[in-house]
């Protein structure tokens, strides 16, 4: 008898510790692509809570303005806009920026930076750094047939298009970057991301 009040007082215990509300609730992991043509899986908020987890002084509205052009603009070429978002992240750290490349810029990918005498690429305002940046990888993830939909703002596209080809974000280095961990560091950002 006493094992049997034991176990129900037990079960009685666990059932209202389950379910109260004030208990964290563990986040469900997404596994996302690494694939550079491909359909990112998360929407603008769970993009910028990604970035906001990361750069709390960010204006939260303006990322996720800002991560939906990623997705839009991915959507159009088929580019997989979750791995552009996590290279953004990477390159820019988290548009805290702080190298070559200032935020005037609006360079997301490091595009045509070397030294000093080029700091990169410049373009007029956000959506266009960000097209340009998905052109860029869409130049590397596929072959010189497949066209770009939207008008060319890339200006080192034509470049990439006939001499790279990489599949997923482990190509990208020694190619975009010359930091042979590089893939793995976009991985890195990736499997963070799926845990919002």
């Amino acid at each position: 008898m006493r094992k049997f009040i034991f176990a129900a007082t037990l079960a009685a215990a666990l059932f209202t510790l389950n379910s109260c509300a004030s208990l964290p609730k563990a986040r469900k992991h997404i596994e996302l692509s690494k694939n550079i043509m491909d359909i990112g899986r998360l929407n603008a908020d769970q993009l910028a809570n990604y970035f906001m987890s990361r750069n709390a002084e960010a204006d939260r509205e303006h990322i996720k303005n800002f991560a939906q052009y990623y997705i839009d603009e991915a959507a159009v070429e088929g580019v997989n806009s979750d791995v552009a978002f996590a290279q953004m992240c990477l390159e820019t750290g988290y548009l805290r920026f702080g190298g070559l490349v200032q935020p005037e810029f609006h360079n997301y990918c490091g595009l045509g930076a070397m030294d000093a005498e080029h700091p990169g690429e410049q373009f007029p305002d956000e959506q266009t750094g960000v097209r340009a940046h998905i052109q860029h990888l869409q130049a590397y993830g596929t072959t010189e047939e497949v066209m770009l939909v939207n008008e060319l703002v890339d200006p080192r596209y034509n470049w990439v298009h006939k001499t790279k080809y990489v599949e997923n974000i482990y190509g990208l280095a020694g190619t975009w970057a010359t930091d042979p961990l590089y893939g793995q560091k976009l991985e890195t950002v990736l499997t963070n991301m799926g845990y919002y």
